[in-house]
Formats: structure tokens, sequence, C-alpha cells
């Protein structure tokens, strides 16, 4: 990365914001950005689930310009647990559609620090779990077409929704896509034990203060940062997982632990792909169409969405090259 290009990412970096006290700012910021014209943007459905008489978790659904595919992407956002929102990803959950053929249906789970763990994860999982038994309700023809997907927190999301259906005995999605997702407990760059963190931590899009930060707010007590529906990396019991696609961004904090959680799935039986977009930084599923690392990375999904034998795959967790 040439120095031009670092000094002008260093700006966005986390020590310029105190999320503790700023993420409400951040909020505000993020829907001002999205409420911005963008070519193709388009929101074709509203909807409101469940109907089960508790709390109703907002759903808002993509139709394709052109609909290549019947599978249903059930898309969980980032802004680790504390910022983002179905308004702040509508550009890309709307280049998303675009870009695969397929509906997504975004999830507007609860938000910490009003909702702290589990309330988020509570969500997701009732809405996994409802449009796994009832797939019409998104117009896909069957469970199997049910596609979990998230980036950075939504990707741990995922994970973890995963884990806690197999866990409960609950049929689980066929597939999940993971984006740079969060998987450990730790990013303190004394005492977490992935290079990457260290390597990455300071100066980029994302730093090891800011993961702390909402670490924090999403689980106040330190102890129950370790359970596997914060950190999936802890789980014990790896097996009966969705076949996994797991893409990560060469100069993330996150790269190493995304990888390993990647290896520990396939040592665990499952199948499993891994994709190093290298390059990159932390966030690149929400830059324009044109970016390079978001071209890449939707190549390498369609390529899984379209492939119903996919193969385990995995990269050595300790490169970080």
């Amino acid at each position: 990365m040439n120095r031009l290009l670092r000094a002008a990412l260093s700006l966005f970096a986390a020590p310029r914001l105190n999320m503790r006290e700023d993420y409400g700012k951040v909020r505000r910021l993020q829907r001002q950005l999205a409420a911005l014209p963008v070519p193709g943007h388009r929101v074709t459905d509203w909807q409101t689930l469940p109907d089960d008489g508790s709390d109703r978790v907002p759903v808002r659904v993509f139709q394709p310009k052109e609909l290549r595919r019947d599978d249903v992407l059930l898309f969980f956002h980032g802004g680790g647990w504390v910022t983002g929102d179905i308004e702040s990803y509508t550009p890309a959950c709307s280049t998303m559609a675009d870009l695969t053929g397929c509906v997504v249906a975004s999830v507007d789970y609860r938000l910490a620090p009003e909702h702290p763990f589990p309330a988020g994860l509570q969500d997701c999982t009732r809405i996994t779990r409802m449009l796994l038994e009832d797939p019409g309700r998104v117009g896909a023809g069957d469970a199997e077409k049910i596609v979990l997907v998230g980036d950075s927190a939504g990707g741990n999301l995922a994970a973890a929704v995963s884990l806690l259906l197999h866990e409960s005995g609950h049929r689980g999605a066929s597939r999940q896509i993971l984006l740079y997702p969060v998987t450990h407990w730790d990013h303190d760059p004394a005492t977490s034990p992935f290079a990457s963190v260290r390597l990455h931590g300071r100066g980029y899009r994302l730093t090891s203060t800011e993961v702390q930060d909402y670490l924090d707010l999403y689980v106040p007590d330190p102890e129950q940062r370790r359970r596997p529906q914060v950190a999936p990396l802890m789980a014990e019991d790896l097996s009966g997982q969705p076949d996994t696609l797991l893409i990560t961004a060469e100069l993330d904090l996150l790269c190493d632990e995304g990888e390993a959680y990647g290896a520990a799935l396939a040592q665990a039986g499952n199948a499993v792909r891994m994709h190093r977009v290298d390059g990159a930084v932390h966030g690149f599923i929400a830059l324009p169409r044109f970016s390079r690392a978001l071209r890449e990375a939707y190549e390498v999904i369609n390529a899984f969405l379209d492939d119903d034998d996919p193969v385990a795959e995995h990269r050595d967790p300790g490169d970080s090259t």
C-alpha cells in the first residue's frame, strides 16, 4: 500500500472517536451518508417480522434488477453490534441484490448499548428460524435456498446463529457467507494470539481500540465474551455447521481470526472455502460498485452460490501475508 493511501486510511482510524461516547454521532452520520442519492438504489419491499406476538423485528427486502437465482440472502449488518441498521446498509444491500441476482432480506436487529448481548443475537436467531420454517415469506421455495450472510459483527451473528441452531437441534441454514467476521474476544495487541491484530490494529479503517470498545458496549461482562455465542472460535463443538464461504481482508485486524475460524470449521468436518482479498481493508462490502475489492468478493460469492458441492479448503491461519 502506498504512503498516500495509508495516510488517507489513517484519517478514519478509531482513536479519533471514542465509540463509548460517540456511537450516537456515528449512527447519525451513517444514516446521512446512506440518504445520499445512489445509482440503482431501490427498496422494493418492507416487512416486519415475526407475527408471533413478540417484539417485531424490521426486515427490509430487496429485489434485484434481474432475478438470476432463487436463493434468498438473509443479511445481518455490521457495525460492532452498536452502529449500522437497515437504513445505513440499504445501499450495500441494494448492491448485493443486483450483483448476485438474489433477493436480499436485511434484518434490523436491536443494537447495544441500549440492548446488550444477547438481544441482537436473539433477534437474528428468531428471524432465521422463522424463515427456515416458512421460507415463502421472502419468496424462497424451500429452506435450502436461505443463505445466511453477515459482515463484521454481522458475520459474528451469522456464525453464532448457526451454532445456536445446531446446539438446539433446530434445522439450520445449509450455507453461510461470513465477511471478515469477528470470531474471537481478545483484540489487545499485547495479548491477542493473532498477528493481524498487531500488524493492522492501528491506522486503518478498523482499530483494536474500536473493536474493544464495541465489545465493552455489546457484552459489558468480560466473562461473557468468551462464550461461543460471542466468540465462535471458542466453541468446543463446530460440527454440523453450514457449508461456509469465509472472506477476509488482508489489511484488516480481523483477518487472522476469521481464517482461524474457517480452518476450525474445516477441521470439524464442514465444507469451507476461504478467500482473502489482497490489499483490502475492513468494511469493503460497503464500497462503491467499481471497487476492485468489492468486485473480487462478489466473483467469489457468486461462484459459491452456483456450486452445489463445495470442497473444503482452508489457508493456514498463521499466514498473515
